[in-house]
């Protein structure tokens, strides 16, 4: 079998799949929009594989994601719009365009000159596409909308740094921090939801331009917080349960205590295991 056989067998499924004549109807009443957070979630669900380190699941997800695009790419082909073989061109064609320093004659000898010609051809393109359209450009430009919050929150905090609208250092976005909380406790007090609603994004867009700064990743960051609290409750409740309790008829203080030894625990597991390392 030759290395596009089960691509080929995979779109051939995928159009069985979109037949009108005995194909799935869930998959005929799908289309680009319904399909999208399927699209997303499979994404994210590749994400927490390659985080884990499971190659395994890593494989299973990345044919996920896989399958994502020939959905889209059927849909496409119906539509007489594009097709699988388009896409894969126009995205080769986008990659040999942007790596010139390998498929052309451009001087890139690290990975932060490469970036740096990147950022300058996207730069350029901007401007063009700008003048073209005869609208006044913006250093904020091409920040897609639809990326998650936190994500476009850092793509807007660079874009703006680049000019040196930014903080010196880290440790002055603490206080930004400190500041931001003041103003929605204030707001607490009024209870208006707008006003809420917006004094706390101010809060996680300061948190987002913290975590830029020191070169890591909110969403990365906020991921691992949201496994640390679920192997901690995990834990209280297989201890409660150990002892002959449901967690439902257990005290705030009883589930306390719990996590705070758990706490404990691990970080004294996290110090010896960082000290067997060093040994």
């Amino acid at each position: 079998m030759n290395n596009t056989a089960n691509i080929a067998r995979l779109m051939d499924v995928m159009a069985r799949l979109r037949n009108p004549e005995g194909g799935c109807p869930w998959d005929l009443e799908q289309n680009f929009a319904s399909v999208a957070p399927y699209t997303l979630e499979e994404t994210y669900e590749l994400v927490e594989a390659i985080e884990s380190n499971d190659t395994q699941a890593i494989k299973e997800e990345l044919g996920d994601v896989l399958f994502q695009v020939v959905f889209h790419a059927q849909m496409g082909r119906e539509a007489g719009l594009f097709d699988l073989d388009g896409v894969a061109g126009s995205v080769a064609d986008k990659m040999i365009e942007r790596h010139p320093h390998v498929f052309g004659d451009r001087d890139a000898q690290t990975a932060g000159a490469v970036l740096a010609n990147w950022e300058t051809d996207k730069e350029a393109k901007r401007k063009a596409k700008a003048a073209a359209e005869g609208c006044a450009l913006s250093v904020l430009d091409g920040v897609s909308t639809a990326l998650p919050a936190s994500v476009r929150a850092v793509k807007l905090q660079k874009r703006a740094a680049r000019v040196g609208f930014d903080w010196s250092e880290a440790r002055d976005i603490v206080g930004k921090i400190r500041e931001e909380i003041g103003e929605l406790e204030a707001e607490m007090v009024s209870c208006d939801k707008d006003a809420l609603e917006d004094e706390l994004g101010d809060v996680f867009f300061a948190i987002a331009n913290l975590a830029r700064k020191l070169d890591i990743d909110p969403e990365t960051a906020l991921r691992r917080t949201n496994r640390k609290f679920e192997r901690r409750f995990r834990g209280i409740e297989g201890r409660l349960a150990a002892q002959g309790k449901s967690i439902e008829n257990a005290s705030l203080a009883e589930m306390e205590d719990l996590w705070n030894a758990l706490k404990r625990e691990e970080k004294a597991s996290s110090v010896k295991d960082k000290k067997q390392a060093k040994a």
